[in-house]
């Protein structure tokens, strides 16, 4: 494992470092692909700092996807395709609409409870927005929603792709720190759910202050009658999430295997159905793989690189320097947090994760913090940089999906970006927030 790495004393820090790091900022700001910005840097970091032999690059390159637990990053991302294209996201939406429709603000309510309903069972933020994005954005519009604004709702909901189990994230962060996806599943399920909350108080307030859509008065008769027939008409789909949740939660299944569980069950439905033929199956597969394709070669290159940079003692020079500034606990995770917003609005999760995790962890070592603690804090401040600009991925996607400028949707996402932070903050300083729900090892 990559954080066994480690354990050895800090190095002076010169231009090994520092010239590469320069490259990788270069080649970002050119727009050079990720994946290919992060492997020129760890070869250019490899080849000036000869810390590490270069071929250790091709053999990290395999050895670093090499790993059972990331089967299932393409797993969960095909069972988010087939949910869209087999209608049974629209199920989701339908039960949530009956369930907000009374209140102030129903469509947008219902917008956001869909974004989680989606991002339990698909882990991928961008497939969220872009799903949901599809199904609501209109209709928001149509509600009385400012078309900015309505943009800024479902990339804020998506933001719970990454931070409501099951997660890639989660996945991948456990693979570079050592630590069972499985674990970090059940601490990320309240962490989500109050981010999920948060949003939805964000548009309540927001809708209250500028009246985008009222409520319509029904009785609880009606109310329940009208969520009744929604349920029954697309309960089957909410089989989907329960078996993931079940599997994951009661140790029945691995991450992995509660993927290909999910996948089977969203396949079976569609053919049940008549949604799915075996002529969706090329272009379904084509779509999953390009999804796919983004994230394991980041993931390939991102690990030489932080191998390296344990070879060089970054980390321990990093926890040296920031502890010399101030070893105030509550000064450093604040801190920590800082870092972790500011990388989250340059570049995306999974090389953040690679790169940073290992150099942040002994800095959270340091100060005493759970590391189950470090990981749901670090991914959930790194999921709020997807509504951030320049690079939040979600604001491209919805303006991607309405042509709506990403400056007008960034700027109507500000409340949904600030009830976000505060939720941050209470994972950081509150522990049991992220630990509740594990045995009392974890705590």
């Amino acid at each position: 494992m990559l954080w066994n790495q480690l354990h050895q004393e800090a190095m002076p820090i010169g231009w090994e470092f520092y010239g590469p790091i320069l490259l990788f900022v270069l080649l970002i700001s050119l727009a050079v692909p990720v994946w290919a910005a992060i492997g020129a840097t760890a070869v250019a970091m490899l080849l000036v700092s000869q810390v590490l032999p270069l071929s250790l690059l091709g053999e990290s390159l395999f050895d670093g996807i090499d790993h059972f637990a990331l089967t299932a990053v393409p797993l969960f991302i095909l069972t988010g395709d087939v949910l869209v294209r087999t209608g049974l996201s629209r199920k989701f939406l339908d039960v949530a609409e009956a369930l907000t429709c009374w209140a102030k603000g129903g469509f947008g309510s219902a917008t956001v409870l869909v974004c989680g309903m989606f991002s339990a069972i698909s882990g991928s933020d961008a497939a969220g927005a872009a799903a949901v994005g599809r199904m609501t954005i209109a209709r928001l519009v149509e509600s009385g929603y400012p078309r900015p604004y309505a943009c800024a709702l479902v990339a804020a909901g998506a933001c719970t792709g990454i931070l409501i189990p099951p997660s890639i994230a989660y996945i991948v962060i456990g693979l570079v720190l050592g630590i069972s996806a499985s674990t970090l599943f059940q601490a990320a399920l309240i962490p989500g759910l109050l981010i999920l909350a948060s949003i939805l108080v964000t548009n309540i307030v927001v809708n209250r202050r500028h009246a985008y859509e009222g409520g319509r008065l029904i009785s609880f008769t009606e109310w329940a009658r009208n969520l009744g027939r929604a349920i029954a008409n697309g309960w089957y789909a909410f089989l989907v999430p329960c078996v993931i949740f079940w599997g994951i939660f009661s140790g029945r299944l691995t991450p992995t295997e509660a993927g290909a569980t999910a996948v089977v069950i969203t396949i079976f439905l569609g053919f049940i159905l008549g949604t799915l033929k075996l002529s969706d199956f090329p272009a379904m597969m084509e779509s999953s793989a390009k999804v796919n394709g983004v994230i394991l070669p980041i993931i390939a290159f991102s690990l030489p690189l932080a191998q390296t940079m344990a070879a060089l003692g970054i980390p321990q020079s990093f926890v040296f320097a920031v502890t010399s500034l101030t070893e105030n606990p509550y000064l450093l995770i604040f801190l920590m947090i800082a870092i972790l917003i500011a990388a989250g609005c340059v570049m995306e999760t999974t090389p953040n994760i690679v790169i940073l995790a290992p150099i942040l962890k002994p800095l959270a070592d340091e100060i005493g913090m759970n590391e189950i603690q470090f990981c749901v804090m670090m991914i959930t401040a790194l999921g709020v940089g997807f509504i951030t600009p320049p690079l939040g991925l979600n604001l491209f996607v919805v303006s991607g999906l309405t042509g709506e400028s990403i400056l007008k949707i960034a700027a109507r996402a500000v409340p949904f970006v600030f009830f976000m932070l505060l939720v941050v903050l209470l994972i950081a300083y509150v522990p049991s927030v992220s630990t509740l729900l594990l045995p009392d090892i974890y705590r």
